[in-house]
C-alpha cells in the first residue's frame, strides 16, 4: 500500500530570513574573534567597553581569573559568546606589542630619510 510521505515545506522567504540570522550571527562570533586584540574600545555588539575587576575566582588553576583579576567588559556583557570580556593582561601585551611594531616601522622610515639626504652631494 502506498503511504505519501509527510514533507513540509517551508517558504523560501522563511528560508532567506532564516539563512540571513545565521549569518549574521556567524559574522557576529568573527567579529569577536577578531576583536582579541590591543586594547578594546567598543564591543562588536556596539556596547561600551569598561574595565572590571573579577570578585572571585571562576577556576582556582586558571591565573588569568584570579580574585582582583582584571577584565575589558562590555557594559551589556552575558556569557553568550556574543559580548566581549577579555583579560586586562592580554589586551595590554597586544596593544604594547602592536606599538613597538610600529616604533620600530618609524625607526626604519627615519633611517631611510637619514640614508636618502646624506647621500645628496
Amino acid at each position: 500500500m502506498y503511504k505519501p510521505s509527510l514533507c513540509i515545506m517551508t517558504h523560501p522567504y522563511e528560508e532567506m530570513k532564516e539563512m540571513k540570522k545565521l549569518k549574521k550571527h556567524y559574522d557576529m562570533l568573527g567579529f569577536i574573534c577578531d576583536a582579541q586584540y590591543e586594547i578594546p574600545t567598543r564591543c562588536p555588539c556596539g556596547g561600551e567597553i569598561m574595565q572590571d575587576v573579577s570578585p572571585n575566582p571562576k577556576y582556582p588553576s586558571d591565573f588569568d581569573t584570579l580574585p582582583g583579576s582584571r577584565y575589558f567588559t562590555c557594559k551589556k556583557y552575558e556569557d553568550d559568546g556574543m559580548h566581549f570580556r577579555q583579560p586586562w593582561a592580554f589586551g595590554v601585551e597586544e596593544e604594547v606589542k602592536s606599538l613597538s611594531r610600529e616604533v620600530n616601522d618609524m625607526a626604519e622610515e627615519i633611517a631611510q630619510l637619514k640614508r636618502l639626504i646624506t647621500s645628496r652631494p
